[in-house]
């Protein structure tokens, strides 16, 4: 992912009003951030953990979501959308994240399962498991890599052209 300042990320919401833009809290360690391992910058609000927020280029322009986790809990443990990792030592939820414009305003939203704090970029590189004999794990840890941004990238969009 290309680094992105403060005033980028703010600027790149395309599903919050002015208000809630201008409120986003940037995670702690934003300005350590290692950008060439991230797909997308995702964090929880330190003050709010319901809401999080997602980050990722689309048409080469930071485009940004907010979302709210839901309050339920699944019944088995759930696989994440976009990393879709079958070992995660981490847990996955719920998150909604409301439309763009009139669809938006009206309450619309679209759901996905995505890891609690958004440990994605994490997961997809560590190397996998060994399938079978001879299994390339590096080429297994690109193509989850690509994947990854793949799906992130489409959700974000999807929200973005109202689909």
């Amino acid at each position: 992912m290309k680094q992105l300042t403060a005033a980028d990320v703010r600027a790149s919401f395309i599903n919050t009003s002015l208000r809630e833009r201008k409120a986003v809290k940037l995670p702690p360690e934003f300005d350590n951030l290692v950008w060439k391992d991230l797909d997308y910058l995702g964090w929880k609000d330190p003050k709010v953990p319901n809401i999080g927020y997602v980050v990722t280029h689309l048409d080469d322009e930071p485009t940004g979501i907010m979302m709210r986790q839901s309050s339920g809990r699944a019944r088995s443990r759930p696989q994440c959308s976009w990393c879709e990792d079958v070992t995660l030592p981490n847990d996955v939820h719920y998150f909604t994240a409301r439309r763009t414009g009139p669809a938006g305003r009206a309450g619309d939203t679209v759901a996905t399962l995505v890891c609690a704090n958004f440990e994605c970029s994490a997961n997809v590189r560590k190397l996998p498991p060994l399938a079978y004999t001879g299994f390339d794990r590096d080429t297994a840890r690109l193509k989850r890599i690509e994947k990854l941004e793949l799906r992130s990238r489409a959700f974000v969009a999807g929200l973005r052209d109202n689909l």
